[in-house]
């Protein structure tokens, strides 16, 4: 393994009302990279189905999680798109690339500045420290949304592609994530083709970026996959931080 090379593992849609599927995700992704050694992607009320302070046990879990060295990222409000979208572009990424899920895709920059700074404080009450970052649900962002984290003073944001400081369009890390869809068989085979491609095509690549996301445990399949992609990748890059990517 080069100590030069980068794993970074990330664990999407954190909120209370996943709070039994990310009991066994959780394990699975400590088990390949340690604990502490990946980062989790908070929604302060995913779906409307429960603000993070609603839920004080899970608020701890999370608050232990951060202690634990786990580095916590804000990850939309509630993930929800429900903005209308004007531009053919916009239209067709919210239909083609995501499932209503692109909540940050359409919003003005003064809606995304209100539910950052919504989420961030909230989030940051619980964890008692900063958050690491920004990740857009779907990783979808309009040019208004990136102007909004700029603003915010959020340093660091990643797409499918790459993670940038949204402030000065420095880019940090390129390559594509690896990640897993669970809503159909079709879309489960495609993601574990995929992911047993990657772990070839990205054995030497200086930064690899694997996201799983809670319903990804209710797929014997896909579940299975992972844990051999993330054992594999840790046996070719270093489990790390997205902080690592930071110079100086």
């Amino acid at each position: 393994m080069s100590s030069s090379r980068r794993l970074l593992a990330s664990i999407h849609d954190v909120a209370p009302v996943h709070a039994a599927r990310l009991d066994r995700l959780v394990p699975l992704v400590e088990e390949a990279v340690g604990p502490g050694r990946f980062a989790l992607l908070v929604v302060p009320d995913f779906h409307r189905q429960g603000l993070l302070t609603a839920d004080p046990g899970f608020g701890r879990r999370l608050r232990d999680w951060s202690n634990a060295g786990c580095e916590i990222f804000l990850h939309g409000f509630t993930h929800l798109d429900e903005s209308r979208h004007h531009s053919a572009s916009a239209r067709w990424k919210a239909a083609r690339m995501t499932a209503g899920e692109g909540e940050f895709l359409g919003l003005s920059t003064r809606d995304a500045e209100t539910r950052i700074a919504e989420g961030r404080d909230m989030v940051e009450q619980l964890i008692g420290r900063p958050i690491a970052g920004f990740v857009a649900p779907a990783w979808l962002y309009g040019e208004d949304s990136i102007a909004a984290l700029a603003a915010q003073n959020i340093r660091m944001i990643e797409d499918h592609f790459r993670v940038w400081n949204p402030q000065t369009s420095a880019v940090l890390a390129r390559g594509p994530v690896v990640t897993y869809a669970s809503r159909s068989a079709a879309r489960i085979a495609s993601s574990i083709l995929w992911s047993q491609l990657a772990t070839r095509l990205l054995a030497r690549a200086q930064t690899v970026r694997l996201a799983v996301h809670p319903h990804d445990v209710d797929s014997p399949r896909l579940l299975a996959e992972i844990a051999r992609a993330l054992a594999a990748f840790a046996r070719s890059h270093r489990p790390s931080p997205y902080r690592d990517l930071v110079p100086g």
